[in-house]
């Protein structure tokens, strides 16, 4: 086994040294940025499946359509920022009781109108890429490209799906 590179720390995972070529200190800065994003996502989630669940009204079908393309796709992406966490040397926060702890967004009160359930989405979407653009900042710092290329995406798709809900409130 080739001794790691002195520039850089490493740490031991099982039997294993972690030199990725990032420093200790910037891997933990990083994953705890991604650690909020995973909480904030996380929570975006089950707010969106909860509006799933029950919005009603004359836009019914149209929402329940929408907010089901939306809670897969951050289903999906709840795996891939705690399996980057993973990747780099650090615990992915796993229970309500962390991402309650990490998260910026406010859980729903009750079962809102369908124009609310909008409105809170937007809001969501944007407090996601928020903290998805402070993380980006120091994974960039750090010459970590493939978080800042998993940032990149999730930075994309919820400025998008912002603008989408935000257009359906006219």
């Amino acid at each position: 086994m080739m001794p790691p590179s002195p520039e850089f720390d490493t740490q031991l995972e099982g039997n294993m040294e972690i030199n990725l070529g990032i420093k200790k200190e910037d891997r933990e800065q990083i994953a705890a940025g991604l650690s909020k994003l995973l909480a904030d996502s996380y929570t975006l989630y089950l707010k969106t499946h909860n509006y799933h669940w029950n919005v009603t009204g004359p836009m019914f079908n149209t929402l329940h359509l929408m907010f089901e393309q939306q809670y897969n796709e951050l289903w999906l992406a709840i795996d891939l920022i705690a399996e980057r966490i993973r990747s780099l040397g650090e615990f992915a926060p796993g229970s309500y009781a962390q991402f309650a702890q990490l998260t910026s967004l406010a859980e729903a009160d009750g079962v809102p109108e369908a124009e609310a359930m909008l409105a809170d989405l937007v809001a969501g979407h944007e407090a996601v890429a928020r903290t998805a653009r402070v993380a980006f900042t120091a994974a960039s710092n750090a010459g970590d490209q493939p978080t800042s290329d998993l940032l990149t995406q999730r930075l994309q798709i919820h400025e998008k799906t912002a603008w989408m809900l935000r257009s359906m409130l006219g």
